[in-house]
């Protein structure tokens, strides 16, 4: 019967003669070909890694000495952000520097509530470059 064929036993023979053919194949291919060490993965898409250019009157003073700040998701790290700044942007990113501000407890009366915590990448670019985001 066909439904109780897994259980009988195969020949080795077949086996054998598979896995020779299988290694004859793997002889046969080129030897002139050069294997790149590393690919470069494509960068990150941005909604993944930015959430929103963060404008305050300290930042505004930055971008004179070409450094803008982002907020980020919390999971991202440096190399990330480099990456999609680059993309995104067309800009050289000469360094990027992470602060976490934690969440806050906000009293009014007996209510209690929270401040949320965020995430925001300083990233200082080449000099000459700008960012249109920060432009007024």
């Amino acid at each position: 019967m066909a439904l109780l064929k897994f259980l009988k036993k195969e020949k080795k023979g077949k086996e054998k003669k598979k896995k020779s053919e299988e290694k004859e194949k793997k002889v046969q291919t080129p030897i002139n070909e050069v294997k790149s060490g590393k690919k470069e993965k494509d960068a990150p898409d941005a909604y993944r890694i930015l959430k929103s250019p963060h404008i305050s009157e300290k930042v505004t003073n930055l971008t004179k000495e070409d450094q803008y700040v982002f907020e980020v998701f919390s999971g991202v790290n440096k190399t990330e952000i480099k990456k999609t700044i680059e993309n995104l942007y067309g800009v050289n990113v000469l360094s990027v520097n992470l602060v976490k501000i934690p969440s806050k407890i906000r009293k009014r009366g007996r209510t209690i509530g929270f401040k949320k915590g965020y995430k925001k990448a300083i990233i200082k670019i080449k000099k000459g470059q700008k960012i249109e985001a920060f432009t007024p």
